[in-house]
């Protein structure tokens, strides 16, 4: 009887002990409410007035993973900065959790659920079809659209739970160093401005940054030596090579698009920033930014 009471309470945390009694005497048992209502006070399990409305959360489609290979599992989250003159930007940011590459950074003034269908099937093409995706429970992640999306193109949602970001280590662990390598290091002018330094800092952290996760391989090296195939997305910045079973350093090809602080040189247009230490730096851009 008592077991069936809080098994009641838990399922109904807004019945009060009368109601509860009812419940019980509708499936047969002679219960007193009076005990109901003891045995409620005793569990903790009385109604409060006053209730903190709570968020909907999503529902995941597959248990808890541990990403083991590449596109296994996939994580992204949205992180907030401004620009110099104090206009909101919201980041978008997906990595894949098992070679730490950082696959897409979308910038904007608002990310929806739209833009998040667009930014995945843009990294599905460059990068392949991922089995998992790991996220908080923010509006554009629990997104209708995006869920049936998602089930359209078999991959399983992973949501946390609410308030647990511990749960997201490996994407949290690379906001940490995208603020303090990018963010924090540069005053954005401009929406463009801010797309393109993310932009050039994503292919630099991929390319050229080492990882010590990785035994100091960059995430595309790593991703490399897994026998993963990097597309033109990252512009492949010069083949891997090895000597006496060591990697060596990546040297830019002659005909490659990108090279270091400068994008698409092909198609440059230069645009004069300023960094969060009043420092002048060049960016290179791309025609099509502005």
């Amino acid at each position: 009887m008592k077991q069936r009471i809080i098994e009641l309470s838990e399922a109904h945390p807004r019945y009060g002990y009368r109601r509860i009694g009812a419940l019980l005497r509708r499936e047969g048992q002679r219960v007193n409410t009076k005990r109901v209502q003891r045995i409620r006070r005793q569990e903790g399990l009385q109604v409060r007035k006053k209730q903190r409305a709570t968020r909907r959360v999503g529902i995941s489609t597959a248990t808890r993973q541990r990403a083991q290979r590449a596109n296994q599992v996939w994580s992204w989250d949205i992180i907030h900065d401004q620009t110099q003159a104090g206009s909101s930007l919201r980041i978008l940011t997906l990595i894949d959790e098992y070679t730490k590459q950082s696959l897409a950074i979308e910038v904007g003034r608002s990310i929806r659920a739209l833009d998040a269908i667009r930014v995945l099937d843009g990294a599905i093409k460059c990068y392949g079809q991922p089995e998992h995706i790991r996220s908080d429970n923010g509006p554009e992640f629990i997104a209708e659209a995006l869920r049936q999306w998602m089930s359209t193109a078999q991959i399983k949602s992973l949501y946390i739970q609410p308030g647990s970001p511990w749960e997201q280590a490996y994407i949290e662990s690379f906001h940490d160093k995208f603020r303090d390598e990018c963010l924090n290091r540069e005053l954005f002018a401009t929406l463009a401005e801010a797309r393109v330094i993310i932009e050039s800092w994503r292919r630099e952290y991929n390319q050229m940054r080492p990882h010590s996760a990785l035994g100091y391989l960059t995430p595309d090296e790593f991703a490399q030596l897994n026998r993963i195939a990097t597309t033109s997305c990252d512009n492949q910045n010069g083949r891997l090579k090895t000597e006496n079973t060591r990697w060596a350093s990546i040297h830019p090809a002659p005909n490659a698009r990108l090279i270091h602080n400068r994008l698409f040189p092909d198609r440059r247009a230069a645009a004069t920033s300023r960094t969060r230490t009043g420092h002048s730096r060049s960016t290179t851009v791309r025609g099509d930014y502005g």
